[in-house]
């Protein structure tokens, strides 16, 4: 199963079902309820933040899942938005060793999103926020 999709809606919490459900759909049948969860923390993260912070009226989002000649099924989504440039990798990683009260307020959810996705990916091209989430789902 090879496809792509590319959903755009409003940039706000009012979308945020919405976008669950598009990328739920991409997802085969049978997927790790543990790998959902990690993916949903993730597109949350990001499509909140895209939301509340970028100034941008509209997102797209582009979901694409491959599987390999090997059976490796990998979900790639790309977050797009031409709000004000923003690279929340550069954002210092939250130092766990605090306690919560004595930590910083932010950057845990790009953090959580790190560790979750295979990879993470930023850049600004065409006047466009563009943040790309990859993650296997499936080992042959």
């Amino acid at each position: 199963m090879n496809e792509s999709r590319e959903l755009k809606i409003k940039a706000s919490d009012e979308s945020m079902q919405a976008v669950n459900d598009f990328i739920h759909s991409m997802l085969p049948s049978g997927c790790d309820d543990m790998l959902v969860n990690q993916i949903d923390l993730a597109v949350e993260e990001i499509f909140v933040n895209i939301a509340h912070y970028s100034g941008s009226a509209e997102a797209v989002i582009c979901a694409d899942y491959h599987v390999s000649g090997e059976g490796n099924g990998t979900l790639t989504v790309v977050f797009k938005d031409n709000g004000k440039k923003f690279n929340p990798l550069e954002k210092p990683d939250p130092d766990l060793t605090l306690s919560a009260e004595e930590r910083s307020i932010g950057g845990l959810g790009i953090f959580l999103t790190k560790k979750f996705m295979d990879s993470v990916e930023y850049e600004f091209a065409g006047g466009m926020n563009c943040l790309t989430i990859k993650k296997t789902l499936l080992h042959g």
